[in-house]
């Protein structure tokens, strides 16, 4: 209860200075998101909701900020609202790691800034602070405290190196990472090199602040000619992880790539994501092209996604549960191009393939600034293999039932003031 007071508090307290002090509102964006997708005659899902499944979110999000001299206060405030059938879905089946949460909380985290405003089974309103940080710079020195989101790797689909909160690699709006409460710290050397280190506090399962797990990680990025290069060594839950990578040209093209190496209690587990980025005018129209090979060392090479295979790969199971991992299998493949149709609408054909098993997921995204402040974000997206694969439908453990979807439809209107 007093978590929550205090949130209100803050909540008030932002709102009021900022009616107060236009300086301290930094803007936001409020958005609308359609989502629908449809199911095969032996998905297992149809057993909880009918196809095609509808679901609909809202989300406002307030950005306030405060700075004097070196110290600087930010926080982001987000009302979240959800209704469809894909809170139905969750709720029948609490856990299972492919159904993924629909909005944001904070179980795990170690400051609880989210309250639940309503719930039901097929609905939820919700706010929260997604950033609240204090940071403090110097010349060449930046410490921040509090909730917030960093991203490293090189990795412009598949991020091995990324272990905080990373973005499905399928996902449609990567526009905020979900922060987490954690201790940052940046040098910045006269070369331009700089290190960088997190500490990131989280709770167990029992809702308990324990360092077991606990994100401790450094990382080094460096310049060597026109070449940069990468760093890294962590303590991420039990696991120990060190990791290294580049960016290079080659001809006309930009090549990137990273290689972890994870200590885990049982076993040495490399991953590996390798890209070749290259830009060039077709028909008229300026085209940015990605091709993309990611090794996942945690991922299952037989393409045998059942049940009782997964449970024996906790590994992998405890990644993707924890929303590190988006993947089952063992060799994947990523291709995209994204085409200037005009100035203001952009085009994205993608493909991801599991080279394992042969199942892909082929998605067309569509970002159109049709006015100023103003996006239309839509996606289309059809899982393409056999039975047993994964985008296919892997074994439900019930006979001739598969965890299988079909067309998925993405529509989101945003408004930025």
């Amino acid at each position: 209860m007093i978590r929550y007071l205090l949130l209100y508090v803050l909540t008030c307290a932002l709102t009021t200075a900022a009616i107060a002090d236009t300086n301290l509102f930094k803007g936001g964006h409020a958005k609308y998101l359609f989502l629908m997708n449809t199911f095969p005659d032996d998905s297992v899902f149809l057993d909880y909701i009918d196809t095609p499944s509808v679901d609909q979110f809202g989300d406002l999000r307030l950005k306030f900020g405060w700075q004097k001299d070196r110290v600087r206060l930010a926080a982001d405030y987000q009302l979240l609202a959800g209704k469809g059938d894909g809170f139905i879905l969750a709720n029948s089946l609490p856990g299972n790691i492919l159904v993924p949460e629909r909005i944001p909380s904070d179980r795990f985290r170690l400051m609880d800034l989210t309250h639940v405003i309503s719930e039901d089974s097929d609905s939820v309103v919700e706010h929260r602070l997604d950033r609240l940080y204090v940071d403090i710079t110097s010349t060449n020195a930046v410490a921040r405290i509090g909730r917030q989101a960093v991203s490293w790797g090189n990795g412009l689909i598949y991020t091995p190196m990324d272990f905080f909160n990373p973005f499905d690699p399928a996902a449609v709006d990567k526009e905020y990472k979900t922060g987490d409460d954690m201790l940052y710290g940046q040098y910045l050397r006269q070369s331009g090199d700089d290190l960088q280190a997190v500490w990131v506090f989280r709770r167990d399962i029992n809702g308990e602040v324990t360092s077991d797990v606990d994100s401790i990680a450094a990382k080094y990025h460096g310049f060597a000619s026109e070449q940069e290069y990468d760093f890294l060594i962590a303590q991420h839950f039990d696991d120990n992880i060190f990791g290294i990578g580049g960016i290079s040209n080659v001809g006309g093209a930009v090549w990137r790539g990273d290689i972890t190496l994870t200590d885990t209690e049982t076993d040495n587990v490399f991953s590996l994501v390798t890209s070749l980025s290259y830009s060039w005018i077709g028909w008229g129209k300026n085209i940015s092209g990605i091709l993309e090979y990611f090794y996942n060392g945690f991922g299952i090479a037989d393409g045998d996604y059942s049940p009782a295979a997964l449970a024996s790969n906790p590994d992998l199971v405890e990644r993707i549960a924890r929303g590190e991992l988006f993947t089952l299998g063992r060799n994947y493949v990523a291709a995209s191009a994204m085409i200037e149709i005009t100035p203001l609408w952009l085009l994205t054909p993608n493909a991801f393939i599991n080279a394992s098993d042969g199942s892909m997921l082929v998605q067309l995204v569509s970002a159109y600034d049709f006015r100023q402040d103003w996006q239309l974000l839509a996606a289309l997206a059809v899982p393409v293999g056999a039975p047993g694969t994964e985008f296919g439908g892997i074994d439900s453990g019930i006979p001739d039932k598969t965890f299988s979807t079909g067309l998925n439809l993405f529509a989101q209107l945003a408004w930025y003031f």
